[in-house]
């Protein structure tokens, strides 16, 4: 069963476990269906869209709606559309206060498969132990309510915070690896072919980046860039890379 796109996208989207996508009547409980059954007022015969957050789509029709299950039927399944043919992994270094919840918000928005927290020699923002666990569910919250609202096919893990080195060496293993680097002259995101599948994005934080630093990644085999003349604030820089990344690989057509 095939429906246009811009009927879909107007559909609220709610995630299922791929187990539950394999049925063809579904019961949704807890948060989703007092979302459904309360802020939406949804009604039986109207419709909605599940994804099993593995890229696959499910159109349903609600059968029935209660205040704590809402019962639907699986209309048709077909390929989420929505999602990038570029996998882009954005390694952030630890931001001061809550901009790291906006970062993550619009990564997840303009498609990232990934989000890593990253502890740079510069970061303000140190947490540590239950207090750094609390700040990275409620991230993955923000990245869960934004795959929703943009109608993602996945919901982008937000890794634990990491070293820099650790940062370093997952990023070196990419196919292709970049480094935002203010002091970066002639060396841009336009290197970046059309045809990448799989790009790693590391972005420094307010003090920016370690001349340091800067020539581990160079070691590493990470090609630094700039962001053209102007220095962006670290809650500005990924999202912005990223949407030019979307655009160089077709992914804003």
């Amino acid at each position: 069963m095939q429906i246009a796109w811009e009927v879909v996208r107007a559909m609220p989207l709610f995630f299922v476990s791929p187990e539950q996508a394999q049925q063809d009547v579904l019961c949704l409980t807890g948060e989703d269906a007092r979302h459904i059954a309360g802020s939406l007022r949804m009604q039986p015969g109207e419709r909605l869209t599940l994804s099993d957050g593995a890229g696959l789509t499910l159109h349903c029709e609600i059968e029935s709606v209660e205040k704590t299950a809402v019962t639907v039927r699986v209309c048709g399944r077909e390929p989420c559309a929505s999602e990038s043919s570029c996998a882009v992994t954005l390694f952030q270094c630890l931001p001061k206060g809550d901009k790291m919840d906006g970062i993550v918000q619009k990564s997840v928005e303009l498609g990232a498969v990934r989000i890593v927290p990253v502890l740079s020699s510069r970061c303000v923002s140190r947490p540590e132990g239950a207090a750094l666990e609390k700040k990275r569910r409620r991230w993955q919250q923000i990245a869960l309510e934004a795959a929703k609202q943009s109608g993602r096919g996945m919901v982008p893990e937000v890794a634990p915070v990491c070293r820099w080195e650790q940062a370093v060496a997952m990023l070196s293993s990419l196919q292709h690896k970049l480094l935002l680097y203010e002091e970066q002259r002639g060396s841009a995101l336009a290197q970046v072919p059309a045809s990448a599948v799989e790009v790693g994005l590391l972005v420094g934080p307010e003090g920016g980046i370690s001349p340091q630093e800067a020539d581990c990644c160079r070691k590493a085999g990470i090609l630094c860039v700039g962001l053209g003349p102007r220095i962006l604030r670290t809650e500005t820089a990924g999202p912005a890379a990223i949407a030019v990344l979307q655009y160089l690989t077709g992914n804003f057509e």
